[in-house]
């Protein structure tokens, strides 16, 4: 199934368009909950919108959903 938790896409419309997307969570009201490497805070989006990917993520691991959509966390450094 293409609407599912964890789904990688990529976003066509709008302000993050061609950009890596990964659905947070699916509204009965035909929305998505997604997030993406522009904005991290989780939105609605159209499902129409998205283009999806062959793969897919575990959304409890912060460290895998940032590796795919290539955003860096800041490190402290010690000196």
């Amino acid at each position: 199934m293409l609407l599912e938790v964890g789904r990688v896409c990529i976003k066509k419309f709008g302000r993050d368009a061609g950009k890596k997307a990964v659905i947070v969570a699916v509204d009965g009201k035909g929305f998505v909950r997604i997030v993406t490497s522009m904005r991290n805070k989780e939105r609605s989006c159209n499902p129409k919108h998205l283009e999806f990917l062959n793969q897919t993520v575990d959304i409890k691991d912060k460290d895998a959903v940032n590796d795919v959509l290539d955003i860096k966390t800041k490190t402290t450094r010690k000196e």
